[in-house]
């Protein structure tokens, strides 16, 4: 959402001056290089060879499927750094659960891709790539967002604040944007899928008081084209949407999609429907939001507020004909605070409704979701997190939410069938001819009937039946 931790790691990586070089070696260099791209930017760290595979590329299937299944995305801190034991600690965990990792380009952990054009730093990327191979994922990269000189700031140089990093790429620069695209596909040949862009940054037309879909749908098709023109196998997405609601009294509220959770903002309806009709292709469908209205509201509770994710579903997969997957690519059902901190609810009560919030996805037709990882650098306290921080020794321990997001991408993939399953009124339930996820609602501990047997129940507990 737009709140969340946006901003770039520290650079782990930085090159050193050559040792025993001379100042007459130097300048040769450089005379022979010729004036350097970007008008004599600054290319320190830079190479040229962006292109270049990078690593050992995990050996991929012969053609990737639409779907990847449940899994979460890297965000400012991560577990690719810190002690090498507490590293190794969620590594070793990954790899039994192989859950799909997800890395956006730039910011969310990345620096800056291609500082000046043609002269590329993939060191922090690089390293992400390398921990989700060492991890067993299925590897996503979401193409976001754009260096300065795409969206009218200065080669060489990069501002970080929001503001600059939601800016999207001037019109002008969409297929620069775009051979970007296709030279991370390049470098990383194991990552297959690939997502557009996030959450519409910076495409809003201000005269309009709309979201400039015209311009995203331009730069999506040239996107799109560009990775195919890679691999054909590639599968691309988007259009990741923020599918924000409203009070249904509110001006711009739809009239279409609504319930006692609110209504969905008309304009992304609209922006969604352009996308649709206008696209090159899409492989699989992205969309993110929240259970709450756009004014923080749980209407008319958290845990029926979560019937918002499973209309927003069924809505998206009637207007694509449910051909291409759906996907979230965030999913949120606590509001936060001013600086995104989701500290008011205790752990049973957070994973209780995103339990529930995940079962409501599901329900919509969704086959795939990250959860955005609120990763903390150090410290004990980390809500929401699926590990502790990795930045001590004794870091990396498993806390509640990876227990929830492993178990359900297990019992849950995609392409699993589901099944009925009578349940008392106070649960919430998702079934499998093998397995049965029971959420009690309540902030109380109680005995439920849940397929024909007498369930005990702590508040807000979360527990899995076999059948």
């Amino acid at each position: 959402m737009g709140r969340h931790g946006w901003d770039a790691r520290a650079r782990r990586w930085r090159l050193t001056a050559l040792l025993g070089a001379s100042a007459a070696v130097v300048a040769l260099l450089v005379t022979l290089a010729g004036t350097p791209p970007g008008g004599g930017a600054n290319t320190e760290g830079t190479s040229r060879d962006g292109d270049k595979v990078h690593g050992t590329p995990a050996t991929p299937r012969a053609r990737p499927e639409p779907d990847v299944g449940w899994g979460f995305t890297h965000t400012r801190f991560s577990a690719d750094v810190g002690s090498p034991r507490a590293v190794a600690r969620v590594e070793d965990r990954l790899k039994g659960a192989r859950l799909p990792q997800n890395q956006h380009i730039m910011g969310w952990g990345a620096d800056n891709p291609e500082p000046v054009k043609g002269r590329y730093d993939f060191a922090a990327l690089d390293g992400r790539v390398d921990f989700m191979r060492a991890s067993g994922a299925t590897p996503v990269i979401t193409l976001c967002c754009a260096p300065d000189w795409m969206k009218g700031g200065e080669a060489g140089k990069t501002d970080w604040s929001q503001e600059a990093l939601e800016t999207a790429p001037e019109p002008e620069h969409y297929d620069d944007f775009a051979a970007l695209a296709a030279t991370v596909a390049k470098r990383y040949p194991d990552v297959r899928h690939f997502i557009v862009w996030n959450e519409f940054k910076g495409f809003w037309n201000d005269a309009a008081h709309r979201w400039d879909h015209e311009g995203y749908t331009r730069m999506y098709n040239l996107v799109h084209r560009a990775l195919k023109d890679v691999d054909e196998d590639i599968m691309v997405g988007g259009p990741y949407l923020v599918m924000d609601s409203l009070d249904p009294r509110q001006e711009h509220a739809s009239t279409a999609v609504k319930g006692p959770w609110g209504a969905l903002d008309q304009r992304v309806l609209d922006a969604f429907a352009y996308w649709n009709r206008h696209k090159a292709g899409a492989d699989f469908v992205v969309v993110d939001g929240s259970s709450y209205t756009r004014d923080d509201e749980l209407r008319p509770d958290e845990f029926a507020a979560t019937a918002k994710f499973t209309a927003v579903g069924e809505w998206v997969r009637r207007q694509t004909g449910g051909a291409p997957p759906l996907w979230w690519a965030e999913y949120y059902v606590e509001p936060a605070d001013a600086d995104d901190h989701r500290h008011g609810w205790s752990q049973a009560h957070r994973t209780a409704v995103q339990a529930t919030g995940m079962i409501a996805m599901v329900e919509g037709g969704a086959s795939s979701g990250f959860y955005w990882n609120p990763q903390a650098e150090r410290g004990p306290g980390c809500p929401g997190c699926l590990w502790t921080p990795t930045g001590t020794a004794d870091g990396g321990g498993r806390l509640p939410m990876y227990d929830l997001l492993s178990r359900f991408a297990a019992a849950f993939p995609p392409g699993r069938a589901y099944t009925g399953v009578t349940a008392d009124p106070e649960v919430r339930t998702l079934a499998t001819d093998r397995t049965i996820l029971v959420v009690n609602t309540r902030d109380r501990a109680l005995s439920a009937k849940v397929d024909g047997r007498t369930v005990g129940l702590q508040a807000y507990e979360v527990t899995w039946l076999n059948r």
